[in-house]
């Protein structure tokens, strides 16, 4: 199983503005190897807010073509050229191949 994790940090009470597009129905859902996507928001009492977006794969070449598939650029394509929204303060992330799963025993 592979993992892409993508941390956005925001300026205060903005968090949701993140969280609200990856709440919307989109293609990657429909793309082979998908296996689910997890939305966090780092709990905080003020300041500056993290969102943590994780998003699993059957492997890392499922995540690969998505990556390469027309609809992805042509997604990435539609924001060039417009101005990083003021409220995002720093964005990273990263690529994590799963190599050990615990689950609760019943």
């Amino acid at each position: 199983m592979f993992v892409q994790m993508r941390r956005t940090v925001v300026t205060e009470g903005n968090a949701e503005q993140v969280v609200a597009r990856f709440r919307k129905e989109g293609i990657i859902e429909q793309q082979e190897g998908f296996i689910d996507q997890t939305v966090m928001v780092k709990k905080v009492s003020r300041g500056d807010e993290e969102v943590v977006i994780l998003t699993r794969w059957e492997s890392e070449e499922h995540w690969k073509q998505w990556e390469k598939s027309p609809e992805h650029i042509a997604g990435h394509k539609a924001k060039l050229g417009q101005p990083k929204p003021e409220y995002i303060v720093s964005s990273d992330g990263g690529r994590y191949e799963i190599v050990a799963v615990k689950t609760a025993k019943k």
